[in-house]
């Protein structure tokens, strides 16, 4: 008897006649978890009743062999061994990890659909083995931790890595934006809860969000009156409202990019163009209106005087994201972005021999295209028409080979804490040494294989199996099976993105992913962008560059062991609930190990916590802050 994978139910339903429903959902339930390769394939059909021959009821091993059934009593005995075993482990409170992955390529023994093999129920029922899965699992105790709050006038808005005063004073330069950049406390910061501000409300809903949110969440007039004559943003009773104006576009963001297009018509929002960066970007409203057509955004801006722009952006669901054009290159991966734009952006694109042009240039996908828009004024400075003098059409007819094409042996190197290279990124080439072509036009990008994709043997079937697994997961237990409220959700994060499987698996409802990759996993952010996603790479050993309370969900799928070697979960736990607004979830798929130790943690900090099926947590964030 040859035992094929339970992953398919139209295998499953096709032996429903032979009540196989106990054997399968138990197997997939406790057998899966220590990754045995089992496989199920057709059974013969039943024999009719009339050949059916008498047997007693004992045999001896003589008679068993003689009757040519020693086979089947062999293996019934091997059956009822692995069932012992498996209920020793489970009355024992053991599990065998599973092994480690960033995402579900390799995973092939955990089903996407976890009730798929069920006995078909009435609507709206569960089975007899669902409800025996979702019976209560033990979880430990919170630990004893006396959490304190946060202090000091930044205390609301802390961001430990950009809010580093003691290494900032230290620094022997700012003239090139240093004390903006990253600084993290080393060792590991004093574990502290960011504090509420007063009067702090849920956020409202999208799309009301993009065009007003509640002053108390993000009390910060200073823009109001120091961008009032550009149609920023206005303050209207306990509200912040965005009339949809900006530096360059007063009349709005739809008349503004119309005139792009109009103007260079190949710039066609929404099918040519999906993926953008909008460098220097106030309060992101021109990312937030090209959503409108199918443009996704990232947004990005400095931790400056400008009083928490990014905020304003996050707090409204739109992408963005705390970055500065200084000494480091930007956390994208090369040739990202189908357009960068810049409106009057305050960064000297000429400083340090032309190196922000060059970084900018770098995560500009070849073909794309820089849009920088400036008053009229401008046309009469030096210093900024040298910016495009000093951009060739051609490298190889220059005068001078100033600056020089980049080593070959420095691309598609992770960028993270990277200096800015003063020299020009070569043209990416595909296995053939052809330069790689545009992506296709949105939405068809999304499916297609990402022109990026490495040729190695089996990695399009791996891929190509994440796409079905998450797609399952997502639809069939993220969305129906878990205790989360969809509609309060806006800003998601997945924590170890992958091949952006989990984002694209969203793609159709009004959420938006930042998809992020970790620096010691393998690099799959080009893959990411190339779908027509956005992400950043990033340590989770050190905070986000994001402000506190500014995303719904935070998602992980088996991240959590290998970033317990290198950090202590403890921390990681600190940043979650930083990140996190309150009425947030933290949503991770995970071995029971990892699962028991993140419920300790967040049970100390007053989150409620719920597990599925042994293997999915969700927990949810209240208003608990710590007292002094």
């Amino acid at each position: 008897l040859s035992l094929p994978s339970l992953s398919s139910t139209s295998e499953t339903e096709s032996h429903s006649h032979l009540n196989q429903s106990f054997i399968h959902s138990f197997i997939q339930s406790h057998f899966l978890r220590f990754t045995y390769p089992f496989h199920l394939s057709p059974l013969s059909p039943p024999i009719p009743q009339h050949r059916r021959r008498r047997r007693p009821a004992a045999m001896s091993l003589a008679r068993l062999m003689k009757e040519r059934t020693f086979g089947l009593a062999l293996f019934l005995f091997l059956f009822v061994f692995l069932v012992s075993i498996t209920f020793f482990f489970l009355s024992s409170g053991k599990t065998v990890d599973l092994p480690y992955y960033f995402s579900l390529s390799d995973r092939s023994d955990v089903s996407a659909d976890p009730d798929a093999n069920d006995a078909p129920v009435p609507p709206g029922k569960d089975s007899p083995a669902l409800k025996a899965r979702k019976s209560n699992f033990p979880t430990p105790p919170a630990l004893d931790i006396a959490w304190r709050p946060c202090e000091g006038v930044m205390a609301v808005d802390f961001i430990p890595c950009l809010d580093n005063t003691e290494a900032i004073k230290q620094l022997q330069s700012r003239r090139h934006m240093e004390h903006r950049e990253r600084h993290c406390p080393k060792p590991a910061p004093l574990r502290c809860l960011v504090p509420l501000p007063n009067g702090y409300k849920r956020p409202l809903p999208w799309p009301k969000s993009r065009d007003m949110i509640w002053y108390d969440n993000v009390p910060h007039p200073k823009l109001v009156e120091y961008k009032k004559e550009q149609n920023w943003v206005r303050k209207e009773g306990d509200h912040f409202v965005f009339p949809g104006g900006g530096t360059q576009f007063k009349d709005g963001v739809s008349n503004y990019a119309s005139f792009i297009q109009k103007t260079v018509p190949i710039i066609h929002w929404g099918r040519q163009i999906r993926v953008a960066l909008d460098v220097g970007c106030g309060v992101a409203s021109f990312g937030g209106y090209l959503l409108d057509k199918q443009v996704l955004t990232m947004s990005m801006a400095p931790k400056d005087e400008h009083e928490a722009q990014i905020q304003f952006a996050l707090e409204r669901g739109i992408p963005a994201i705390l970055s500065v054009i200084g000494t480091q290159q930007l956390v994208f991966p090369d040739n990202a972005f189908d357009l960068i734009h810049c409106a009057r952006c305050r960064v000297h694109w000429d400083a340090d021999g032309g190196k922000p042009l060059l970084e900018l240039n770098r995560v500009l996908r070849p073909g794309g295209f820089f849009v920088w828009s400036a008053t009229p004024v401008y046309r009469d400075n030096q210093r900024d028409t040298k910016v495009w003098k000093e951009n060739p059409s051609c490298y190889e007819k220059r005068p001078q080979n100033n600056p020089p094409l980049c080593d070959q042996n420095d691309q598609h190197s992770v960028s993270w804490y990277t200096p800015l290279r003063g020299c020009i990124s070569r043209l990416p080439l595909d296995k053939e040494g052809k330069v790689i072509k545009w992506p296709v036009t949105w939405p068809y990008r999304l499916s297609r294989l990402p022109v990026s994709m490495p040729s190695e043997l089996g990695v399009v079937e791996q891929y190509n199996a994440d796409n079905r697994r998450w797609t399952a997961l997502v639809s069939d237990t993220y969305l129906m099976k878990l205790n989360i409220s969809w509609p309060s959700v806006r800003n998601i994060m997945d924590m170890n993105a992958g091949y952006g499987g989990f984002a694209a698996a969203l793609i159709d409802l009004p959420y938006w992913v930042m998809n992020v990759v970790p620096v010691h996993e393998e690099d799959t952010l080009n893959i990411i962008y190339d779908r027509g996603l956005i992400g950043v790479y990033h340590d989770w050993c050190e905070s986000f560059n994001t402000y506190p309370r500014t995303y719904d969900l935070l998602h992980s799928s088996f991240l959590f062991k290998r970033l317990s070697e290198r950090c202590d979960l403890i921390d990681v736990g600190v940043e979650i609930d930083r990140i996190v607004r309150p009425g947030g979830y933290l949503l991770v798929f995970d071995t029971i190990e990892m699962i028991n130790k993140l419920t300790a943690i967040l049970k100390s900090l007053h989150w409620s916590v719920k597990i599925h099926q042994a293997q999915y947590l969700v927990a949810q964030k209240d208003l608990w802050r710590p007292t002094s």
